[in-house]
């Protein structure tokens, strides 16, 4: 049985990662009026319960007026901005001074209004064409237009930052923009619970656990109270008779929903290494079979939708890597140089077998749970190979500092070799080893004279050392010491050259040795293997 993905991936990660959760993350939610989304409930409610025998379209633009006219009070008597959106403007980057100045208040309400010209559902009145017993039988029928909407950018106390937008025509259709990012913040700061978050994500905490349950905690009546009340508040008005006579609760449907898993690392080193090799294999090993092992479906010919993997480049160079999958995909990106995220993401839950009402959520978040999980489980194993982290690389290139430029450092410097391999002896040297001690023990272990290895030579090699972190000063003084990582590379320096490349170079190219024959010595057989790991990859290449 497959290790899950937290199992696995911390398994082979772990000791890069400071903590992973996973959550909902943008939830888009439609809500209808239960009694007038139909054009049989609205005949009837104009006609039995207002009284107007005859339904026009300047009766429908009536109530748009009223409700217009309402807002606009509303945003008066509040002293809420109310502006028309404009074109290229991105609406939550333009408000984002309210929220904070709100914010800074400790305030919850409306702290501002967008009206924007949009597409939506309304009703459309037409006289028959030919004459009926009943002259005041009108048509109505459903159609798409362009009227106006209006948006409300509010600070919940329960959800925190989130929008709804209201249709203002009939059937006065409601959009609701939460992040279940915001809930967790309210509830870890009612816990009392310190954490660190950037826009959409947690970057610290001081309890995991609370933080996965605050996640777990959001949950369709919490949702739905909200949402009645705000409705209550700002949707379309309706009189107390209207209300006892029509059903006017609303229908809540889920029309987006991101499920995020999170991977957040102690340094960002590793990520962008992931990301890129993670994109590589999935292009490569993510095939139309895997997608569907993945996401718990059968691969048949009638499947609708595509399946395909793309890797999509946003602003600013920021790449996405998305895996379709019918109306749905996956998608991976690093953050922030700080973490890792698998987010599914649905536009229609009918295609994981998922009713879209919101009292499914719970269904919607332990199936999404287990996809983005199969999916890091697939990764994970993946990436359980030799993944270049390009320490030598780096170290290789040159580096600037400020204004100063530092040469690379090249595994195959003799120099430097020989100056690691003298400076790891440094352990009698408590106050580290200054130039002329440096450059005499190198001369004497080496046998080097002074024309081959001069004092300046030593110095520029110092320099180089110094500039890419591995040597660093006694204080004031000029007496040297390798710095932790310093001890590191050094060691992997003379390990490389003196314990495997060495004896195989040697074995390769001058003796080999018969295996039938080879000493009791656990050394001698590991040389065996890694000789015979070498020559399988150069058969492998040359039948490549």
């Amino acid at each position: 049985m497959r290790v899950f993905a937290m199992e696995l991936f911390t398994k082979l990660f772990g000791d890069l990662l400071l903590f992973v959760y996973h959550c909902f993350d943008r939830i888009v939610i439609h809500g209808y009026l239960s009694g007038l989304s139909r054009p049989e409930q609205v005949v009837h409610f104009f006609r039995k319960v207002v009284g107007i025998p005859v339904l026009s379209k300047e009766i429908l633009s009536q109530r748009t007026a009223d409700y217009q006219n309402w807002v606009e009070a509303f945003a008066r008597n509040h002293s809420i901005p109310i502006e028309w959106a404009e074109k290229g403007v991105r609406k939550e980057d333009y408000v984002l001074p309210s929220l904070r100045r709100m914010t800074k208040r400790n305030a919850y309400g409306v702290y501002f209004i967008f009206k924007s010209m949009e597409q939506g559902p309304s009703f459309r009145v037409s006289v028959p064409k030919y004459p009926t017993k009943d002259p005041n039988h009108r048509i109505l029928a459903c159609q798409r237009s362009r009227f106006t909407h209006d948006y409300f950018y509010i600070r919940d106390e329960v959800l925190g930052p989130m929008v709804m937008r209201v249709a203002t025509f009939f059937p006065f259709q409601t959009t609701y923009y939460l992040n279940g990012h915001n809930f967790i913040e309210r509830e870890l700061n009612r816990a009392q619970v310190g954490f660190r978050k950037n826009d959409n994500a947690f970057l610290a905490i001081d309890d995991v656990a609370a933080l996965q349950a605050a996640a777990d905690r959001l949950s369709p009546d919490i949702i739905r109270e909200r949402l009645d009340y705000w409705t209550l508040i700002l949707g379309p008005k309706f009189s107390v008779k209207e209300r006892k006579r029509v059903k006017l609760s609303r229908f809540y449907a889920i029309s987006q929903i991101e499920y995020c898993r999170n991977f957040i690392f102690k340094r960002n080193f590793p990520i962008h290494k992931l990301f890129e090799r993670g994109c590589e294999l999935g292009l490569w090993r993510l095939t139309a079979h895997k997608i569907t092992e993945i996401f718990g479906a059968r691969l048949h010919r009638r499947l609708p939708g595509k399946l395909a993997t793309v890797i999509d480049q946003i602003e600013h160079g920021h790449h996405v890597f998305r895996a379709y999958f019918k109306h749905a995909f996956l998608k991976q990106y690093e953050k922030f140089a700080t973490f890792l995220r698998n987010e599914l993401c649905s536009n229609n839950l009918n295609d994981f077998g998922l009713k879209k009402g919101l009292d499914n959520l719970d269904a919607v978040r332990q199936t999404f749970k287990v996809i983005t999980s199969r999916f890091a489980g697939f990764q994970a194993q993946w990436l359980n190979v030799h993944v270049d982290f390009p320490l030598l690389q780096r170290i290789a290139l040159p580096i600037t500092i400020g204004s100063v430029r530092y040469p690379g450092i090249k595994i195959h410097d003799r120099r430097v070799i020989r100056l690691l391999e003298v400076l790891l002896h440094g352990g009698t040297h408590v106050g580290g080893w200054t130039a002329k001690e440096i450059h005499q023990s190198v001369r004497t272990t080496f046998g080097l004279s002074e024309r081959s290895y001069g004092l300046n030579q030593l110095r520029y090699d110092l320099r180089k050392l110094k500039g890419h972190g591995l040597l660093e000063r006694d204080g004031s003084r000029y007496a040297y010491r390798l710095t932790p990582k310093g001890v590191q590379v050094a060691l992997l320096f003379l390990f490389f050259h003196k314990r495997l490349c060495g004896p195989l170079a040697n074995s390769r190219f001058h003796h080999r040795p018969d295996p039938q024959h080879r000493p009791n010595s656990r050394l001698e057989a590991a040389y065996h293997r890694a000789d015979k790991a070498i020559q399988n990859i150069v058969d492998l290449l040359a039948a490549a």
